[in-house]
């Protein structure tokens, strides 16, 4: 194979690596639901928790963002205590206290926890959450009696992949194990899960200028190989 046969292989290649990107739905925050558990082991059974990541390379203001349930109603529970969200950040809402869902699952000050989360979640419910133009950022509908797919009491639902990420489909997601791909644990009150960390990253998607040079770079290897041929 001829040199600028071999450049020009490399830069198909390159652009398709470019190209393979999880194909989330839209989502300009990437912002996503992580993690979710609607119950609790715990003799009360409280102690569910929603965890969301930011999946992204850009830091996310959470100011005036906001949860609800399957009533879908913006503002209904206030998330602007967690701030800023740094890249790579998991942040959790739970029902019971903050202090108290640290110590269950073994977490410094450093994680994020808003406490008291009302709506609670159910059997088969629906998480929402706003941003701070009330637009919907990310959903998840599920329900094993319902629509089918896990039931996540006790162990924490967790997704498949990246690519099941903002699809709002329950089947691409399974319960947490001790030990799993994301590191789950056992809380004190046997819960399983892994709040406050997820090994899921997205791939970085290049800028428009990137694939306007490589085009024009593999463009112009084309051209001077019509040069040669002619030659």
């Amino acid at each position: 194979m001829s040199v600028i046969n071999k450049l020009i292989v490399a830069g198909v290649v390159a652009l398709s690596a470019f190209s393979a990107v999880p194909a989330l739905a839209a989502n300009p925050y990437n912002v996503y639901i992580t993690e979710w558990s609607y119950q609790s082991a715990h003799s009360s059974e409280l102690g569910e928790y929603i965890e969301l990541s930011n999946l992204g390379t850009t830091d996310v203001d959470f100011t005036n963002w906001s949860y609800d349930d399957d009533s879908r109603n913006s503002l209904t529970f206030n998330l602007s205590d967690f701030g800023i969200v740094k890249a790579g950040e998991s942040v959790i809402v739970t029902e019971i206290g903050a202090d108290e869902f640290r110590a269950r699952w073994g977490l410094d000050d450093s994680v994020k926890v808003i406490g008291f989360l009302n709506p609670n979640l159910g059997r088969a419910d629906e998480i929402n959450i706003y941003d701070n133009e009330l637009n919907l950022v990310d959903r998840l509908t599920y329900g094993d009696n319902t629509i089918g797919g896990i039931r996540a009491r006790y162990n924490s639902g967790i997704p498949t992949s990246v690519d099941v990420l903002g699809a709002n489909n329950v089947q691409g997601w399974v319960l947490s194990q001790v030990g799993d791909s994301e590191g789950s644990w056992r809380s004190t009150v046997g819960d399983i899960g892994s709040p406050g960390q997820t090994n899921l990253t997205i791939a970085a998607v290049p800028e428009p200028e990137t694939y306007a040079l490589m085009l024009a770079g593999l463009g112009l290897v084309g051209f001077a190989a019509r040069r040669r041929k002619a030659a």
